[in-house]
């Protein structure tokens, strides 16, 4: 019995000279090889979602912010996505172009490890009456921006009594999320698979406010008793919207997962200690050893 060719999409970051130079290798690649199509090849911005909804695996050409922008692009349209990192720490895209040619047979036959990640939904409804709403993989911040002052948030999750806290900003971000902005903060890395979020607060003026790890089942809402300074609202690291008095922010579960596509033997921890230097103790040379 024939077998069906596997239907590719290929997006790229941006359209720089040396991601679309490696864009032209991969077609060229993808055109040798048998039982593959290769549907579309597009700019994330221009991605055609619906499309890459008839396709089996939407490869990404760039680094984790490209893949940030594909599935919020992709909406309610999900697919497998398999990243290849032209980018910099490359948490989600973690492959290399060269592996991605050298087990190219792997990803062809199907021997893909499938993990789906929570997604957040944010709504920003404004004092005017204004309603926008977010899909987000990362995170979503509330943050005071540049000015050098801190920044009254006012947390509520579920129906459980409002927390405030004096603070540079405050994150809720999902496990993906982790190892981003809240990683910097000061807050955990968390398996990427778990279906928590994590609320991390930035430079809390307190000794006792500390992260906190709770059910994805949750609304947050966030508002600004008073706010003497321009404070933002910050998805993923790329959209950006004023925050205002008056304004609320509700951060719940979204309904698409993100769905992420690895070659197999992928170990979360070996990222970890390979992209943020983990070791079990500290790498001397010999320089550094008394005699």
């Amino acid at each position: 019995m024939e077998r069906k060719p596997i239907r590719f999409v290929l997006l790229t970051r941006d359209n720089s000279e040396r991601i679309q130079r490696t864009a032209e290798s991969l077609v060229q690649f993808l055109s040798t090889q048998s039982d593959t199509e290769l549907v579309a090849s597009a700019v994330v911005e221009d991605v055609d979602a619906e499309l890459c909804a008839t396709t089996d695996l939407v490869i990404v050409l760039g680094g984790d912010g490209a893949i940030l922008r594909a599935c919020r692009k992709l909406g309610d349209h999900q697919r497998p996505i398999i990243g290849i990192n032209r980018g910099r720490l490359g948490f989600l895209a973690d492959l290399s172009y060269d592996e991605f040619r050298d087990r190219f047979d792997e990803i062809r036959s199907g021997a893909l490890e499938f993990t789906d990640h929570l997604m957040f939904e944010t709504e920003l409804h404004s004092a005017d009456g204004a309603t926008e709403t977010f899909l987000g993989l990362n995170e979503a911040a509330v943050s005071a921006g540049a000015a050098l002052q801190m920044v009254e948030v006012e947390l509520k999750i579920d129906e459980l009594p409002d927390t405030r806290t004096s603070c540079d900003g405050l994150i809720i971000s999902t496990p993906v999320g982790s190892t981003a902005h809240s990683l910097s903060a000061g807050g955990p890395a968390i398996r990427q698979d778990l279906d928590v979020f994590l609320v991390t607060p930035i430079c809390p003026h307190t000794l006792s406010n500390r992260c906190l790890v709770d059910d994805a089942s949750r609304t947050y809402r966030l508002t600004l008793p008073d706010a003497r300074t321009d404070v933002v609202l910050v998805i993923d690291g790329q959209i950006r919207r004023p925050f205002r008095v008056g304004d609320e922010v509700i951060i719940r579960r979204a309904k698409p997962k993100f769905r992420l596509a690895r070659l197999a033997g992928h170990n979360y921890y070996a990222v970890l200690q390979n992209k943020l230097g983990w070791s079990g103790q500290p790498r001397y040379t010999s320089s550094d050893h008394d005699d």
